[in-house]
């Protein structure tokens, strides 16, 4: 009998062990920075930016930001798609390229960014490259 109560213990720690170990190792939600560059893009749809650095791991370097609509009188306004091998999110930016502002969101993604959500500024700092601080969740 003891020998059973052990292997039936035994059984539920290896359980919890492995479904602590699949949780996300982000948090649900938090602040959110991302630094990407745009030496790609070239105004048009199609065009895109790539990540180059994010303080959530399942936004990668090298991730890159793909823009539906082109630029238009200095004003970019289009919805975009962050991508990688292991997932996706669908957003939108306004940006206005003089000023060097503007606001991106998401809302939802596949695989590693299932869920995700992010409401955030975008702004330009002297290297060129362009930042997006604000805030990010996964929804359940």
């Amino acid at each position: 009998m003891k020998c059973i109560l052990a292997l039936i213990l035994a059984v539920a720690a290896v359980g919890s062990a492995a479904t602590a170990g699949s949780a996300k190792s982000t948090p649900t939600s938090g602040r959110l920075h991302v630094a990407k560059e745009c030496s790609q893009y070239q105004g048009t749809a199609g065009s895109f930016c790539t990540i180059v650095s994010a303080n959530i791991p399942e936004i990668e370097p090298g991730m890159r930001v793909v823009y539906s609509s082109p630029l238009s009188d200095g004003i970019l306004d289009s919805d975009i798609v962050l991508s990688s091998a292991d997932g996706s999110a669908a957003g939108h930016v306004t940006l206005d390229v003089a000023k060097a502002k503007g606001r991106i969101t998401f809302s939802g993604g596949t695989g590693t960014l299932e869920g995700f959500q992010a409401d955030a500024k975008v702004s330009l700092d002297s290297s060129g490259a362009l930042h997006w601080d604000g805030s990010y969740s996964f929804s359940e």
